[in-house]
């Protein structure tokens, strides 16, 4: 099981949809790629070549 990683602020904006959309800082304190395409990954994924 992951860690859970407690959410503060600057970790996400909400999208015009209403949808939480996680910043590159969250990701960065998660500390590793879920490989879903994100749209602020520093980890340079890719998912049309399925890699990083």
């Amino acid at each position: 099981m992951k860690k859970m990683i407690p959410v503060e602020e600057g970790d996400f904006y909400l999208a015009d949809n209403g949808y939480r959309v996680f910043t590159e800082q969250y990701h960065l304190k998660r500390g590793y790629c879920c490989e879903s395409g994100c749209r602020h990954c520093p980890y340079g994924y890719n998912v049309k070549t399925n890699s990083q």
